[in-house]
């Protein structure tokens, strides 16, 4: 992949770094509604960002980070190939409706394209009808529906 992409309006997109772990972490706090574990958060974000089967982007406008996207790579039997599944994807609520989040898809699907993904896939919780619109614009087909089981530690 290229190591960044520029895009119109003063945006670019690179390969997220361990400096960018405080501005993922709100977003992704924000994401989800919640105030996650820092303490595991960090060594999660730390592990994946040197994993070569995980990608993390950031949108950075004028030195600001606004946007992440993250996908995690398997090698999947039933696909007989590598799939790639968008995991988060989050841009701050003053820079929407800027296509950056659409920005964000694009270099990711540059990425898959070079990488020679047989698929891209993402899924989402059914009550985000604006997300499931965003990535049907995408160009994302509505093919599985996901079953979750909680696991109790």
């Amino acid at each position: 992949m290229p190591t960044q992409s520029t895009f119109p309006s003063n945006l670019t997109i690179r390969p997220a770094t361990q400096t960018d772990e405080s501005a993922v972490y709100d977003f992704l706090c924000t994401l989800e509604e919640t105030t996650l574990d820092r303490t595991s958060f960090s060594a999660i974000f730390h592990r994946n960002t040197v994993s070569p089967l995980v990608h993390y982007l950031v949108a950075e406008k004028q030195g600001e980070v606004v946007g992440f996207i993250s996908c995690h790579v398997q090698y999947l039997l039933h696909h007989t190939g590598k799939v790639g599944e968008i995991q988060e994807l989050f841009v701050r609520p003053e820079f929407r409706n800027q296509r950056i989040g659409q920005q964000l898809v694009a270099t990711l699907t540059a990425l898959a394209i070079e990488e020679n993904f047989v698929n891209l896939e993402v899924t989402t919780n059914q009550k985000r009808a604006d997300t499931i619109r965003f990535y049907e614009r995408e160009a994302f087909i509505r093919t599985h529906v996901k079953l979750v089981k909680p696991i109790q530690s």
